[in-house]
């Protein structure tokens, strides 16, 4: 059975939730979500950049992210109430998951999103062992979120 979140664990979980209301994050989140579409380091250099402020926004995401992946992987919060309420994670991780050893090479940090990662492997199978088919479907989604802009481009 699993265990119930402690005080201190649900105390830490609001905040981090707090934090994601933050107006500026709100924004990056917004961004990446329409258009952090790369299939290599190169299209990541070309749409978020660092030093731009759309590098600035992804960047804000996925630092944001990672820190509290690595609250999460370090026992500070509690599992089972981070994976059924902090499901986006997974969805940033899925975005940037396909430059991640692109840029663990080239910036020479193999550490470079690994909270993330592995916050990411443990939730696909646990929220696969409750809700079979749910990995399957979230990521076809985001294929057709893909496909939109292009849609929308050529409308």
């Amino acid at each position: 059975m699993e265990t119930k979140p402690t005080q201190e664990q649900a105390q830490l979980h609001l905040q981090i939730y707090d934090m994601r209301r933050e107006a500026r994050l709100r924004q990056g989140r917004d961004w990446i979500f329409k258009n952090y579409f790369v299939d290599n380091l190169e299209d990541a250099m070309r749409i978020a950049a660092p030093g731009t402020e759309t590098g600035a926004l992804a960047m804000m995401v996925f630092s944001y992210w990672e820190q509290a992946c690595a609250l999460l992987n370090y026992g500070l919060l509690h599992e089972g109430l981070f994976f059924e309420t902090s499901g986006e994670f997974f969805g940033v991780w899925e975005l940037v998951k396909p430059i991640v050893p692109q840029a663990r090479e080239r910036f020479v940090n193999k550490q470079f999103l690994a909270h993330t990662e592995k916050a990411a492997q443990r939730y696909e199978a646990w929220i696969e062992s409750r809700s079979p088919g749910h990995i399957a479907a979230m990521r076809q989604f985001m294929k057709q979120m893909r496909a939109q802009p292009a849609t929308a481009a050529k409308a």
